[in-house]
């Protein structure tokens, strides 16, 4: 099977050697994402709110440059550098994800890359 690359100009462009997404047959691998205004490459200003409802914004515009949406994600891990701030991911996820809701992995770090609270990534089966 071959490998497509995936790419918009509406999510963060990489920041090192990786792509925003791959899909490989009908399942998209996208790359994790961090709060970065899409325009201005800088972390979105307004705390937790804020950070988790720009990573979704990025992770939405990746799948529909993929050919899909957020409601095929079959596979979600997010990252943060507080699980105290999970119940605010839970509230902005279930406005991108609707049920039946993916597979989900919830992991604490001590730091993400610039300084962000959240880093989501998810993989989607679009066939």
């Amino acid at each position: 099977m071959s490998r497509q690359i995936i790419h918009t100009d509406k999510a963060p462009q990489a920041i090192g050697t990786y792509s925003q997404a791959v899909r490989v047959g009908d399942t998209v691998y996208m790359s994790g994402q961090i709060p970065l205004d899409p325009v201005s490459m800088q972390m979105v200003e307004g705390g937790i709110d804020a950070q988790v409802r720009r990573v979704f914004e990025n992770l939405k515009a990746v799948a529909e440059a993929a050919g899909g949406s957020l409601a095929q994600a079959v596979k979600v891990n997010v990252y943060l550098t507080d699980l105290a701030n999970f119940a605010k991911v839970n509230e902005v996820m279930a406005q991108y994800c609707s049920k039946p809701y993916p597979a989900r992995a919830a992991v604490g770090v001590a730091q993400l890359p610039r300084g962000a609270q959240v880093e989501i990534e998810c993989i989607l089966q679009l066939g």
